[in-house]
């Protein structure tokens, strides 16, 4: 069982930043694949990026790519995703997800385990 906590979420000015952390529990993170998706009021949820099991590859949703950077830290257990020069479109509740999974997939049915959520709120 993995469980994931996710932190660092606010509000925040439109052209700002914001880092939020995924702290995983348990011995195995390395050997999961990692994902950020995010759920805006009213919509579905979304894939926003994800990463590798050694970090070495990310892959990330169009909308976000040159502005969102997603690192892992596999000693600490730890997901993070920077996001700069936010967007009011940005405003969501941010999930981490694991998966044990080889390729870095966007659909969420293939993400085992998930977090609670942070909210992102960017103002105009």
């Amino acid at each position: 069982q993995v469980q994931l906590v996710e932190s660092g979420g606010g509000l925040v000015q439109g052209g700002g930043s914001l880092r939020l952390s995924c702290a995983s529990s348990g011995r195995t993170f390395s050997t999961y694949t990692m994902a950020w998706f995010r759920q805006a009021p009213g919509k579905e949820r979304e894939f926003v990026g994800s990463i590798s099991r050694s970090g070495g590859n990310t892959y990330y949703k169009d909308s976000v790519k040159g502005r969102f950077t997603i690192s892992r830290d596999n000693a600490k257990n730890t997901v993070y995703l920077q996001m700069n020069s936010l967007k009011p479109e940005d405003t969501a509740v941010y999930y981490c997800a694991a998966g044990q999974i080889t390729t870095m997939s966007t659909l969420a049915r293939r993400y085992d385990y998930w977090g609670q959520g942070t909210q992102v709120t960017v103002s105009s």
